[in-house]
This record gives structure tokens, C-alpha cells and sequence, in this order.
């Protein structure tokens, strides 16, 4: 932990001058000569992922993360002076308690969203936000916050030609002439990284990919059309119940905090497949879905949105009280139409919580009341309205959710997992789809081009038709899913850690004892793939805890 400079990652100067400076004098005269003079615009000056913290000639300290947080940076005050790190249990000491909201968050979210962290005390920057300590005091500031200016006229074709070369030198800004090697889930990202390399290094690429022997999650024969279309060196593994029994408690503890994402698992294995094969750097394909338009959940939500086009008359009058007339509810399929007008009717984000996991499920119901007693049930909420709300100047209600994804699928879970699972097997790692010129493209690409109707990313797969094998470009988006649900009912081993872990959290008086009961006896082997999702992201909380704070206890 440098007191004067600390950085991570690959910035890449855009702006003449500090690009000079930084070739000259090195990163940290660039990154002073950028924080000292106000003429420099962070946001128009540096590219890349990054986190980085300087000492100024001044004794000022000011610290920065990339767009996405793609490299985190975490930060605390001590008797008046500033420390930071790139990992918060770098900065924990024996005096640092675990905070019991955070608890909460990692419960709705299956992270821990910044600026918070597990320890009370102990801050992360968020995405694309920048930080000052002077005097004493800090200040920490959004550089950069999504903007949306689409375009007024658009021409396919001109879009499409700066689409692809867009791709091709994004792709070839994250190659560092090592073996050049991708994840490859078979999706139309990964597939279009896979391509990509190729065309960029005029060799395959080598690729990696995970399987599963449960049926409805493997992939692996999309995996082998995208290695047979492109050529590529093509590595496979497949990931068995006993893996995830070996492996649990490795990735668990490797995070510097809770994290709940079930892929983390594949995910690691499939690092460590290509790390045994010489691999150095691996390229991930996440991004695509966030930056043009590719979750379902966006089309869901677009049809939750013609409800607000009915004429306000028309539902408060007639719709509203006919549906909500208890002696129409026997008639085909009112119940639907009743269901569809109440979501409909809820705001953005908010609406999102009729998802949520533990609200679901029932939180009195989940926690013990002493754990409830000490939390904010509505902080979560407030934090997503927050974000939602961040988003610069008029934009479609589409990319309001895909800023909002930028934050909570990029940043706070996918982006995490990749790269903690990543360095985990000993890899770096980079994210050609989330170029900073890439990024400023989808923010100017029309909401029509992203979702069509209801067609999901139609630019990206027009634009790559062709390029991309059709059983591709038409497939449903899966990644690396993992069956835990499936296998944790059937697997006694796995069973043993996923129930004996549930019932330490009883023990720590976070879990209510009857809810783990119900959770393993009743509800579990009715519906793996859905509780098995909670049993998960406790599992790997206790998991956690038993690494860094075995003593915690409420």
C-alpha cells in the first residue's frame, strides 16, 4: 500500500500532452500533471480500465476508477490520513467490524454495491467517480456520469462500417501480444470476441469454454459451432459437483468481500483451464447485452410501458375499477390483466423489487428479527433510485435501464467475477466490448437499433450477420449458468456444505432456523433452480465469513 501512488489496470492517455508526459516522465507525472491542472477533463482525457492515487506536489491525494470500476479502489481515514488499496481487506484491520447493512445489501443484491463494503469504515469508489483529500476532508465526485445523444438520421450502413472496425480495434487495444485467448460460452459476445481475434491477428484465437452435464444448462455445442466458424484453438471443461465442493471455498475467501454470483465458479474454471494452457490474458465478452440492448428484461419492461400510452381516463376510469372488481376475477384471463395493470403501474426502479429475491421470499420470513432490527430495509431501494436517476439529460426508457445495468450487472457483479475469478488462476484480463469508443457509439446508437419492437440487440446481430453463425445470432442468451440447485439435491457432498453452511448462518443469527428448514425439506427440491439461488449466496456469505471474520456473530 503506496502512500504517494498507487495504480492497476491499463489507462491509456488520449489527451496529446499527458500521453507525452506519461511516456516521458511515467504514469504518475501523468496522472499529477492531470489532477493538478483543472484544464484537464478526466472523462475526455483518459480511456481504459483503471484505478489509480496520487500524491499531488501539494499533498493533496486524489484518486479515480474507470467508467465501470473495472479495477476497484478502496479507501479509508485514519486518525486523519487517507489510505487506500485495491482491496478492502487490505485495509481491515482487527479494529474493523463487519457492517450489518452491508449484510442486507449482499442479500438483495448478491454483492455488496459501493461505496460500501463489508467493513463499517472502509469505502470503494463507485463507477466513474473521482476522489480529493485536502485538508482533511474528502470529496468524491462523478467525472463521468451515461449520456445519451442519439442519433437523428440514421444509416445502417455507415453504422455497420463503424460498427465493425470499432470492434476490430477494440479487440485489438486489449491484445498484448501473449497467446491471444478468449472466454467462449457460445453466446453472441464471446462469439464475436472469438471472431474478432482472428480477424485482428490474422491467427485463431484460443478459446475456453465450460461445460455442464445437466440438462437444459450446457451450452458447449454452441461453444463448437463459434470454435468451428472461426477456427479456433478450442479447450473445453466440464465442471462436475465435486468441482464445485473443492472449489467453493477457494473463491469464496478469494473475494475481499461477499459475493453472491453463481457463474464465479465457472467462471474460475475455465481461468484455470486456459492459466494450465500458458495463457497469460483472457479476454471476456461482457458488455454487449448492457451496451445494445440484449437482457429480456428489456422487452419485459418495454410492455409494462404501453400501459403508460392507455389514455389516463381510460385506466382510471374503466380499466383500474373493472380489474380490480373482485367478481371479475373468475373470468379468463383477468388475473393476468389485473397482475399486468398493478406492475404496470409501479415507477421504475422500484418496480424491480416485485423480483428481488428475498423480498419474494418474505425478509420477516428469512431473518432473524435481531438482524432486522439493526438494518435499513429501504437502503437498497433509495441506492437503485439513486443511480436511476443519475443518468444525464432526456433519454428513452431503454437506456435509462441499460445505464442502470452499467452499474449493477457490469460494475458491481459481472465485471467483479471475471476479474476476481481471473486472478484467482493467476490471469489479467480485459473487456474489448466495453472500449471507451465503443461505449460513446451505444450512447449515440438509436433505442430503435437496440430493441426493435421487441427484438433484443437488433443492430449488434444485423450488423454481424454473416460474421456470426446464424444458430447463433437466433439462440436465448444462457453464459455460463450453473445447475447448483440441480445438483446440491443430489450431490450428498455438496448438500452437506450448502446445509451445514445455512445452518452456521442460523448460528450467527442472521437466518431464521425454520427458514433453512423449510429451504432443504420443502422448497429446494420443488424448485432447485430457483431456491437454489438462495442457498447459494448464503452459502458463499458463509463461506466468506469462515475465511475473514470467523467469530462474527450478531
Amino acid at each position: 500500500m503506496n502512500k504517494d501512488f498507487f495504480l492497476i489496470g491499463h489507462p491509456r492517455f488520449i489527451h496529446a500532452e499527458l500521453a507525452q508526459i506519461a511516456e516521458r516522465e511515467g504514469q504518475r507525472g501523468a496522472w499529477q500533471t492531470l489532477f493538478a491542472q483543472p484544464r484537464f477533463d478526466l472523462a475526455t482525457c483518459v480511456a481504459g480500465d483503471f484505478a489509480v492515487a496520487v500524491r499531488l506536489p501539494d499533498g493533496t491525494i486524489a484518486m479515480a476508477v474507470d467508467r465501470f470500476a473495472i479495477r476497484a479502489l478502496c479507501y479509508r481515514i485514519v486518525r486523519g490520513t487517507l489510505q487506500f488499496a485495491g482491496r478492502a481487506d487490505e485495509l481491515a484491520d482487527d479494529s474493523s467490524e463487519i457492517d450489518v447493512q452491508a449484510l442486507f445489501d449482499y442479500f438483495h443484491f448478491h454483492c455488496i454495491p459501493s461505496p460500501t463494503t463489508i467493513f463499517k469504515g472502509i469505502s470503494r469508489l463507485p463507477p466513474g467517480h473521482m476522489a480529493r483529500f485536502e485538508a482533511g476532508k474528502l470529496d468524491v465526485v462523478p467525472y463521468w456520469r451515461p449520456s445519451f445523444q442519439e442519433t437523428a438520421s440514421p444509416r445502417f450502413a455507415e453504422l455497420k462500417e463503424e460498427f465493425i472496425h470499432l470492434l476490430h480495434q477494440a479487440v485489438g487495444r486489449q491484445l498484448d501480444g501473449s497467446k491471444a485467448a478468449c472466454f467462449l460460452s457460445g453466446g453472441t459476445d464471446s462469439s464475436t470476441v472469438a471472431g474478432m481475434i482472428g480477424a485482428v491477428k490474422g491467427q485463431p484465437a484460443a478459446t475456453y469454454s465450460i461445460g455442464f452435464e445437466a440438462e437444459g444448462y450446457d451450452e458447449m455445442a454452441f461453444a463448437r459451432i463459434a470454435a468451428n466458424r472461426f477456427g479456433t484453438e478450442h479447450h473445453e471443461y466440464y465442471v462436475t459437483p465435486d468441482d464445485l465442493v473443492q472449489g467453493i471455498p477457494a473463491v469464496a475467501c478469494h473475494y475481499d468481500q461477499p459475493f453472491g454470483n453463481s457463474s464465479a465458479l465457472p467462471a474460475y474454471y475455465c481461468a484455470r483451464l486456459a492459466a494450465q494452457d500458458g495463457v497469460s490474458r483472457i479476454l471476456g465478452g461482457d458488455g454487449g447485452d448492457e451496451l445494445f440492448g440484449g437482457n429480456t428484461r428489456y422487452a419485459k419492461q418495454r410492455i409494462f410501458g404501453w400501459y403508460d400510452n392507455v389514455p389516463g381516463g381510460l385506466r382510471r376510469q374503466l380499466l383500474e375499477p373493472v380489474l380490480a372488481n373482485n367478481l371479475m376475477a373468475q373470468l379468463p384471463g383477468i388475473g393476468k390483466a389485473r397482475s399486468y395493470i398493478q406492475q404496470a403501474r409501479i415507477p421504475m426502479p422500484d418496480r424491480l423489487q416485485l423480483y428481488n429475491l428475498i423480498h419474494r421470499l418474505g425478509v420477516p420470513d428469512v431473518f432473524v428479527p435481531r438482524f432486522l432490527a439493526e438494518v435499513d430495509l429501504n437502503r437498497p431501494l433509495a441506492h437503485q433510485q439513486a443511480v436511476w436517476a443519475s443518468v444525464q439529460g432526456n433519454c428513452s426508457a431503454l437506456n435509462r435501464q441499460l445505464a442502470f445495468d452499467w452499474r449493477y450487472t457490469l460494475a458491481e457483479s459481472d465485471l467483479p467475477k471475471i476479474v476476481g475469478t481471473t486472478s484467482l488462476a493467476g490471469l489479467d484480463v480485459g473487456f474489448p466490448l466495453l472500449d471507451d469508443d465503443l461505449l460513446a457509439f451505444s450512447e449515440r446508437l438509436p433505442t430503435s437499433y437496440k430493441l426493435n419492437g421487441l427484438r433484443l440487440r437488433w443492430f449488434f446481430k444485423a450488423a454481424l450477420k454473416g460474421f456470426l453463425p446464424d444458430e447463433i445470432i437466433t439462440k436465448k442468451k444462457q453464459g455460463f449458468g450453473l445447475p447448483f440447485g440441480v445438483w446440491v439435491i443430489k450431490h450428498a457432498a455438496l448438500r452437506t456444505l450448502a446445509e451445514e453452511s445455512l445452518r452456521s448462518l442460523a448460528d450467527r443469527r442472521i437466518l431464521q432456523g425454520d427458514f433453512v428448514d423449510a429451504l432443504f425439506k420443502r422448497h429446494l427440491p420443488a424448485h432447485p433452480g430457483y431456491y437454489g439461488e438462495m442457498v447459494w449466496i448464503s452459502m458463499m456469505l458463509e463461506q466468506w465469513l469462515r475465511g475473514h471474520r470467523p467469530e462474527f456473530s450478531l
